[in-house]
């Protein structure tokens, strides 16, 4: 697990070090670089993780790829970039992370003034390949599938590589081959679902965010496609045997699936990094969202999520609260800028799920709005 992420001449930051959790929660404003604390972590699963093709996996950082998109050195470069003396011997600019897992590790790549446009960065240094890159992984950005009649069917990302897509593009065929495997007995397994398998509790889960939906996905013959569907248990007058599309349906429960399926798939060593899960789920559905990315860090995977819900935040305080995790277990980092650069506090949650500190600016746009309303 890691513990602790250090970010050098990165984006936002010119220096940021930020310690990690079993669930971390990135909190803050827009454009406050929570984002990039996600895609650093992609960027050295993309450069260095079993997935690079070996023709190219030469020891360069990659910007470009299946995980992020993060065009040119120039664009990664913090503007206001400092030596990395602790990283390189020379003041020569360069990008570099330390990451400490069950050992420390760094990955420095060398700007290259003359070629600022290129979407490669050669590596300083020969990269030690640490264990977590190899672990299971899923990445699934706040701009995910949405409702279509059909998604693609690869065997070789969504079976072979058990990846469920940055977008959640995979998720219906992954879900559609995987369908009998078990969740295992634990936090994860909904006591509501017919069955311990994965499709069932994947309905279980999903009914949290719409009661009575149930899900069903299809391999189309003779194409490249599967085909998902929903159905509505007969509630509110529908015929319960009548299937509806996705583009029937709305964008919520799409948007979710993803989200859901890495969840209920999270193995003790996974690394899971997710955007917005609470994207187009009304406020109950974000909190149970909550409650299921808890369930997955007290499983023993990590999880790091950026989230601009107070929902989702009171949902892991309950879920500290109830002791699905612990006080230290948890951990929520609030950006908040502060005119030259982006400030980081953490405030910390206690046993009872109470925050000790309430920093300005820290979800508190309710009260905000109340007391105006008041005056």
């Amino acid at each position: 697990m890691i513990t602790r992420l250090t970010l050098v001449n990165f984006k936002a930051f010119r220096r940021l070090e930020l310690p990690l959790g079993p669930l971390t929660l990135l909190t803050g404003l827009n454009s406050s670089g929570k984002s990039s604390v996600l895609q650093a972590l992609a960027l050295l699963r993309q450069s260095f993780g079993p997935d690079r093709s070996t023709a190219h996996a030469d020891g360069s950082f990659l910007l470009n790829g299946d995980l992020i998109e993060m065009g040119t050195a120039r664009d990664v470069l913090h503007d206001d970039f400092g030596p990395a003396d602790d990283l390189l011997t020379s003041d020569a600019p360069a990008v570099g992370f330390v990451v400490e897992a069950d050992e420390s590790s760094q990955f420095i790549a060398r700007y290259d003034l003359e070629q600022p446009d290129e979407d490669v960065m050669e590596a300083d240094l020969h990269v030690f390949v640490p264990r977590w890159l190899h672990l299971p992984f899923q990445y699934l950005h706040a701009d995910r599938i949405t409702p279509a009649v059909t998604y693609p069917r690869s065997r070789q990302i969504a079976i072979d590589r058990g990846f469920l897509g940055a977008r959640g593009e995979h998720t219906v065929n992954y879900l559609r081959h995987n369908a009998e495997q078990e969740v295992p007995e634990g936090p994860l397994r909904h006591s509501g679902a017919t069955s311990p398998q994965l499709l069932d509790q994947t309905v279980a889960w999903m009914q949290e965010l719409c009661p009575g939906v149930n899900l069903q996905a299809d391999a189309i013959e003779g194409t490249d496609f599967v085909r998902l569907s929903y159905g509505f248990g007969g509630t509110a007058g529908i015929n319960a045997t009548r299937r509806r599309r996705p583009t029937n349906v709305g964008f919520g429960l799409t948007y979710a699936l993803p989200i859901v399926v890495a969840c209920l798939t999270a193995t003790p060593e996974s690394l899971i990094l997710l955007e917005n899960p609470e994207a187009h789920l009304h406020p109950k559905g974000q909190s149970r969202m909550a409650a299921l990315l808890s369930a997955a860090a007290a499983t023993g995977a990590q999880l790091i999520v950026e989230t601009h819900s107070d929902h989702v935040l009171n949902g892991v305080r309950i879920a500290v609260k109830q002791a699905v995790l612990q006080p230290e277990d948890t951990v929520v980092h609030y950006f908040q800028g502060n005119g030259a650069g982006t400030e980081v506090v953490t405030p910390r949650i206690d046993k009872d799920g109470m925050l000790q500190q309430w920093p300005e600016g820290f979800f508190d746009e309710w009260e905000n709005s109340l007391d105006q309303l008041l005056d």
